[in-house]
């Protein structure tokens, strides 16, 4: 174990960096979900390699019979928590979570949530609002854009109670943007 105030790196760079088809798909992902770098992406697969690595161990101690024991609470608490952030269907079993793709995970950060809500316009605005403060989940302040969002929290995701972009008339609002580029029409 470490200095518990050192920071580590919680993703994994790829194995090999000049591999033009990858980097246009990872450049494709980027500018799509509106993240900062390559660095939250590569976050976001760290994440699911995680997962998918778990699934794989669960599946070949458990080959020959059913999970039983610690085995079925760890497959149970893994298939728990991606059915909780919406990334597998209620119906899913541990088979489903080698399926999964990037995407998934991307699509469950709180910035793609606040812009598929149309809190605002583009996911580098949405990305914008939230840092500055103007995004809350259920009332509480939300500052950090890759926060992961669960299907309960998704309902309750709003403008800040404190903030200039509550009120309706306020220029950077989605739908007052909308209502001045109908207008020069």
């Amino acid at each position: 174990m470490g200095y518990p105030g050192k920071k580590r790196k919680s993703y994994d760079t790829p194995k090999h960096p000049w591999q033009a088809a990858r980097m246009a798909s990872e450049l494709e992902l980027v500018k799509k979900y509106g993240l900062r770098n390559k660095k939250e992406l590569w976050k976001a697969h760290s994440i699911l390699r995680r997962y998918r690595s778990d699934a794989r161990r669960l599946l070949a101690e458990s080959a020959e019979s059913e999970p039983t024991g610690h085995l079925k609470t760890e497959t149970d608490q893994i298939l728990a928590r991606l059915i909780r952030y919406s990334l597998l269907g209620s119906d899913a079993n541990i088979d489903d979570v080698l399926g999964l793709q990037t995407d998934a995970i991307l699509e469950r950060r709180l910035q793609t949530q606040v812009h598929r809500l149309g809190l605002a316009r583009t996911p580098k605005q949405a990305r914008q609002f939230i840092t500055h403060g103007h995004i809350a989940i259920n009332g509480k302040k939300a500052t950090v854009p890759s926060m992961l969002i669960s299907k309960k929290e998704e309902m309750l995701i709003e403008y800040y109670g404190q903030s200039p972009l509550t009120t309706e008339s306020h220029p950077e609002r989605p739908a007052q943007v909308a209502a001045a580029v109908v207008a020069e029409e």
